[in-house]
């Protein structure tokens, strides 16, 4: 019983010793780091030009959103009003400074094109047709000039641009409503040729071209590149034919019966019969 007892207790004394060292092999041994395979240079090339390109493509579908109705529609609507090329002589008629929704419907100048305006100065002007500003006549040269010409007398509205509206630093209201909002001031203007109420301070056509490619064809290509590019990295963009020719299936021929006579068939009876009586089936029990 002693011995027994005593090798039952060098057991455990072993088996303790033995967790011990386990779990002081399980402490000291460090984890491996965990080695990420390398990109090949195709993948790496792919992954950037995809981050790349689904950035153009989103920033400039962004932008087409922001720079059409600011900047795109008014340079159309602009070049649709087909303004003179050459300025001509305005004389400031009168100014109406108003207040209201209702009477604010539209402003020869606004500081913002969104916000309802309840404050708005209406400038009318009368102008010469079929005329150059002169650049070198003094003021009283412009005054006797005038007056001695006939006045477009319908009123005409005198705006900042073809919208009335704008945001700064390139729109300022108060020293446009200062500088031509006076009772008989005379400068140089721009009348449409297709509505003859609608006057401009400054126009340039080549201005209004060079909004249009700047804002709308430039992020409108880049838009469209950069879609096709992301379609031909991940798609497959290649015209497949929408038939499918289907596939002729084999014809099977049957084998020919040769030397189909009389004879042979009589021989193979013949064999036949022998092989049954030969085989005879087990007597039953």
């Amino acid at each position: 019983m002693q011995s027994s007892g005593s090798s039952e207790y060098l057991l455990d004394q072993q088996a303790e010793e033995l967790r011990k060292r386990k779990l002081q092999e399980l402490s000291t041994t460090k984890k491996k780091p965990i080695l990420q395979p390398k990109r090949t240079f195709r993948e790496a090339f792919r992954f950037y030009s995809t981050s790349l390109l689904a950035f153009l493509s989103v920033t400039g579908g962004s932008s087409l959103l922001f720079l059409v109705p600011l900047y795109v529609d008014p340079a159309i609507s602009t070049l649709a009003s087909n303004f003179v090329v050459e300025p001509t002589i305005c004389v400031t008629q009168r100014r109406e400074d108003l207040t209201g929704l209702f009477n604010c419907s539209w402003s020869s100048c606004r500081e913002g094109c969104t916000s309802d305006v309840f404050k708005c100065s209406h400038i009318y002007v009368a102008f010469i047709e079929n005329f150059t500003f002169p650049a070198n006549l003094k003021p009283l040269e412009l005054v006797n000039l005038t007056d001695s010409m006939t006045l477009y007398s319908e009123d005409s509205v005198l705006l900042v641009n073809i919208k009335g509206c704008g945001y700064p630093p390139k729109v300022k209201c108060d020293p446009f409503i200062d500088l031509y909002g006076h009772e008989g001031t005379i400068f140089p203007c721009y009348y449409s040729q297709v509505n003859k109420t609608v006057v401009l301070t400054h126009y340039s056509r080549d201005d209004q071209i060079q909004t249009i490619i700047n804002f709308f064809l430039i992020p409108f290509i880049v838009t469209v590149l950069a879609s096709v590019g992301l379609c031909c990295i991940h798609c497959d963009c290649r015209c497949k034919k929408e038939r499918v020719k289907k596939r002729r299936k084999p014809r099977y021929r049957q084998p020919r019966l040769e030397n189909v006579s009389d004879s042979s068939i009589s021989t193979r009876i013949d064999l036949l019969t022998a092989a049954i009586e030969v085989y005879k089936s087990p007597p039953i029990l």
